[in-house]
């Protein structure tokens, strides 16, 4: 079991590794004994630190919902994450070159809470009846962590992701708003270029069959420690693609076809 300040220890390590874009070295290598409760306390740490100096929670992520990904860390289960208002970035925005350290990208969708939603009893009916609407997404994603050892040549963990706010870096809103019942979120599906080159496709049945329920799945989650979802919370509900590498100066641009359109650059 990690002591506190430990826990304390590994967080101020990924704020100073994203403060200063100098990655720190994987903490299951450091705490090989490192549990996934004691990841998740770590990143309570880190958003704590964050929420202390002013910034503002505006909803959760979802992560690891494909199967890919999963076997990719050889777990089961997908992980969570907190977003923050200053994540959020507008449609078809450049962001400033440095702004991440290995920034990449996903394609998701998103959805928007009209009411609370909280409980280990939470259906998905409720989770229907909660939403406001949902929207095309990409997620940008970086690593506060090293993605690997580089004595060892040892990949990083889910207690590293998760540790790391599960990779959660950046939100990216399409303007396209939808109904939760407009459309079979099983087969919205997104074609995703880089640079107008197609890298990636997926639909959303690759978030656990139905991307509503990654959302129930958070909510059971987030029940454990007696929390939930609030009304205006932003999900994220798991990426059906692959990451997609983003180096300086690209542009990636998602076409969800009747669903909408999102984009991002990179300066």
């Amino acid at each position: 079991m990690m002591r506190n300040d430990e826990i304390i220890a590994a967080a101020d390590a990924i704020l100073q590794a994203e403060g200063t874009h100098v990655q720190t070295g994987l903490l299951s290598r450091a705490y090989p004994r490192m549990t996934l409760d004691e990841a998740y306390a770590i990143q309570r740490v880190v958003v704590g630190m964050k929420l202390h100096l002013g910034a503002r929670q505006i909803g959760w992520k979802i992560g690891l919902t494909s199967r890919a990904m999963q076997a990719a860390l050889n777990i089961t289960t997908p992980d969570s994450g907190v977003l923050l208002d200053d994540m959020l970035f507008a449609d078809g925005t450049t962001i400033p070159a440095g702004r991440f350290i290995q920034p990449r990208v996903e394609a998701e969708i998103a959805f928007v809470m009209k009411a609370p939603l909280q409980g280990a009893g939470v259906t998905r009916d409720d989770v229907l009846a909660a939403t406001d609407h949902v929207s095309p997404a990409l997620e940008i994603l970086d690593t506060r962590i090293l993605r690997a050892d580089p004595a060892s040549g040892a990949a990083r963990t889910i207690v590293d992701t998760v540790s790391d706010n599960a990779a959660n870096a950046g939100i990216v809103m399409g303007t396209a708003r939808h109904a939760i019942d407009a459309h079979d979120l099983r087969w919205v599906g997104a074609i995703v270029k880089r640079d107008g080159v197609v890298e990636e496709t997926g639909l959303g049945a690759g978030v656990l069959d139905d991307p509503v329920t990654g959302i129930l799945w958070l909510v059971h989650r987030l029940a454990r420690y007696d929390q939930g979802l609030s009304a205006g919370d932003i999900v994220l509900s798991g990426s059906f693609i692959r990451p997609i590498e983003c180096p300086p100066g690209c542009r990636i641009a998602a076409d969800f076809g009747a669903f909408g359109q999102v984009s991002i650059a990179f300066g």
